[in-house]
């Protein structure tokens, strides 16, 4: 009953906080379009299809920060700013997490929630054995606990296993932490909380689940 009044009381804030600063940030959207389009040109914005809350699928929107390519994600890996295929404006938006403001916009249709684990490809939803779809039980977020514990520092088994801990261990106050702490990633960077990691790792042991699986749509650590 508490989680579900909690639930209730996370939507509230996710439409009040969303509304709000859009209200706010319009002008910097505005700005970030413009630079886009005198860089690169059209589109403005990348649009793909996510794994939302039970797997369900819905579009995700972010400001585009890479040319455009019809390379497969797959062969990607982890992109950092010092991607070559990360635009200019594209280094600047990745880095101030600018490029994800027009998700905003899927947190008041309901797709996304303010806080939650980052919404994955489908591809890689279908590959989820029974504790890594522990993480699609709240809705997906625009910053989540692997976000602000090492977000691109961290291979994808740590990060699922920071989003387990998160959806097990789900309060309000640790949305408004996580709020806070994304915060600090915005201004200081992204850095690894070995702490954070190594509760999240027991936890997962727990499940009797630590075996680490590398490949396909898995990525290794990035260097710097």
């Amino acid at each position: 009953m508490i989680r579900s009044l909690s639930l209730v009381a996370k939507r509230a804030l996710d439409i009040v906080v969303a509304a709000t600063a859009l209200l706010f940030v319009s002008p910097l959207l505005f700005l970030t379009a413009l630079l886009i389009l005198l860089e690169d040109g059209r589109p403005v914005f990348f649009r793909q299809t996510r794994a939302g809350r039970g797997g369900q699928p819905f579009s995700i929107f972010k400001f585009r920060s890479m040319t455009v390519n019809d390379a497969p994600v797959a062969t990607m890996g982890a992109v950092t700013g010092a991607h070559p295929l990360v635009t200019k404006v594209g280094r600047v938006t990745r880095r101030t997490k600018i490029d994800e403001l027009p998700q905003l916009l899927n947190v008041l249709t309901g797709d996304l929630s303010l806080v939650g684990p980052r919404p994955t490809l489908l591809e890689q939803v279908a590959e989820y054995d029974d504790f890594e779809r522990r993480r699609l039980s709240l809705k997906p977020g625009v910053t989540g606990w692997a976000q602000v514990c090492g977000g691109i520092y961290l291979p994808w088994e740590e990060r699922i296993a920071l989003d387990v801990w998160y959806t097990d261990n789900w309060s309000l106050g640790l949305d408004l932490e996580i709020l806070v702490r994304t915060v600090g990633v915005i201004i200081l960077g992204e850095k690894l909380d070995h702490g954070a990691l190594r509760a999240a790792l027991a936890h997962e042991r727990s499940y009797d689940h630590g075996a680490v699986r590398v490949g396909g749509w898995r990525s290794e650590r990035p260097k710097g």
